[in-house]
């Protein structure tokens, strides 16, 4: 009798393949829960494709997208700082030094302030007049923030953090005046230094690479911050790029006196680990945690928190509604799973905007586009075990639950493969295709007859069509083997 096999459980769960051999590449859950009558509570969907928005023509890495307060927006490529148009063009506004380093920009409506981890520069957002932050009390920094007016920097490689002065227009004060040299702390609670700041729900985090504090602004006549009361967190940050805010939430790679590699969110005062076993000890396989980067963005009413691990060649995303992980990666022409092409990203002119880590170009990411600037994007989605109490079952016929027929080319003949594992999960066969359908053919069912016998199979679904797809599961026919 032939059974719906159902993609409920999260993948990635278990820190053993035996325990639990799902894989989610290049795709998100969907729960059905406003649909009682829905075939499938989970259906599975592609992540988001790229298409070109604009490119500078310059082949360097992307640092920095930062959409500004007033609606405009700046887009960092090796060392060109560039103004980005809504008509989809760039302006070559000014250079900063052409280093590894992430970029960070923040502004109050009148200056964006861009830090790249040793300098600080300034632009005049209604002119767009460049120029380098030299005042003498300006000490650095690799983070910036904006809370309460202040602009807030970290001392690099430091415990101490300082301030501007209220509400400063940099744009006449980068020379000298827009602080005062008594307006720097330190991070208290334990002397380990900061390795990034970032603002949640109106509070000033202090992360370290061992502890967090968390500050709020009180006005003190002595210094407008002071530590919040009991709001400390016993757990710092392992990769400072990988810090990432969104509405009331962090997120970071944490790192402790015990040890490091646990992905957290915070809210409140207190930190939870959204990582899951295979999760943590994928990381700990990887050569470096430490350039890790993370971002945020929102696609539909699905939220994201993205990982890149630039030495490791790879990404993550995780999605907050769901809390379920999958991976999200570029492929290269012989199909090998590679790093995805984002390396920062805004929420610019109504579109989600991200940089190439690569060729600089300026891309947008969005779930209408189905390949990478016209690469193909594979996606991978394994089963659970299929088990009968270690009885040997025969195989009768998988069948994909998917969506199809949404071809455009008539000519093309999309397809789909399947392969599966007989030794839990370790090993697969070689894939064998059937046919997506082509233009129209809503009720194609692509099917697999005949697949022999196992006591532990593990099912696995491929393709790569640049088309409209969805993922329900699918239907396993089988019977007891003979004896």
């Amino acid at each position: 009798m032939q059974r719906r096999v159902e993609l409920i459980s999260s993948a990635y769960d278990g820190r053993s393949v035996i325990a639990s051999g799902q894989e989610c590449v290049n795709l998100f859950a969907e729960v059905n829960q406003q649909d009682p009558q829905a075939p499938a509570q989970v259906t599975y969907y592609p992540t988001p494709g790229t298409v070109l928005y604009v490119d500078p023509n310059f082949a360097r890495t992307a640092r920095c997208a930062y959409n500004t307060s007033i609606g405009t927006a700046y887009y960092v490529v090796g060392p060109n700082v560039y103004y980005v148009l809504n008509n989809q063009t760039v302006v070559l506004i000014g250079i900063i030094a052409d280093r590894l380093s992430q970029v960070y920009m923040v502004d109050n409506g009148l200056t964006v302030v861009l830090v790249d981890g040793v300098n600080g520069y300034v632009i005049d957002i209604n002119t767009n007049a460049f120029s380098q932050i030299t005042d003498p009390n300006f000490y650095g920094a690799d983070f910036v923030a904006l809370l309460d007016t202040f602009y807030i920097f970290n001392v690099p490689a430091t415990n101490q953090f300082f301030i501007s002065i209220s509400n400063a227009n940099f744009a006449l004060l980068s020379t000298v005046g827009a602080f005062d040299p008594l307006d720097i702390a330190a991070k208290s609670g334990f002397n380990d230094p900061i390795v990034g700041i970032a603002v949640v729900h109106r509070e000033l985090w202090l992360i370290g690479n061992r502890t967090t504090e968390v500050w709020i602004g009180t006005g003190a006549a002595d210094f407008y911050f002071q530590q919040q009361q009991g709001a400390y967190i016993d757990h710092g940050c392992a990769a400072p790029y990988s810090i990432a805010t969104m509405d009331v939430l962090a997120f970071f790679i944490m790192q402790d006196k015990q040890g490091n590699g646990i992905v957290v969110q915070g809210q409140g005062y207190d930190v939870t680990e959204i990582s899951t076993p295979r999760i943590v000890e994928e990381f700990k396989g990887y050569i470096t945690l430490a350039d890790a980067i993370g971002f945020c963005f929102q696609l539909g009413d699905h939220a994201f928190y993205a990982l890149v691990f630039p030495t490791a060649d790879k990404g993550w995303l995780f999605e907050v509604k769901t809390k379920q992980w999958s991976e999200w990666n570029w492929s290269d022409i012989d199909g090998n799973f590679l790093r995805p092409r984002a390396n920062c990203c805004m929420f610019a002119y109504g579109v989600i905007l991200v940089g190439d880590w690569q060729n600089g170009k300026l891309l947008q990411l969005t779930l209408s586009a189905y390949t990478d600037e016209g690469s193909p994007i594979i996606r991978v989605r394994t089963f659970p075990h299929s088990t009968d109490n270690n009885v040997k079952v025969t195989y009768l016929c998988f069948q994909a639950d998917m969506e199809v027929g949404t071809i455009i080319d008539q000519e093309a003949n999309p397809m789909v493969a399947l392969s599966w594992s007989d030794d839990k999960g370790k090993t697969y066969g070689n894939p064998v295709e059937q046919s997506l359908g082509k233009t129209g053919n809503y009720l194609a069912s692509p099917s697999w007859n005949r697949l022999g016998q196992a006591r532990d199979r593990v099912f696995k679904l491929q393709w790569s069509a640049d088309l409209v797809t969805a993922l329900n599961g699918g239907f396993v026919d089988r019977k007891p083997a003979r004896k």
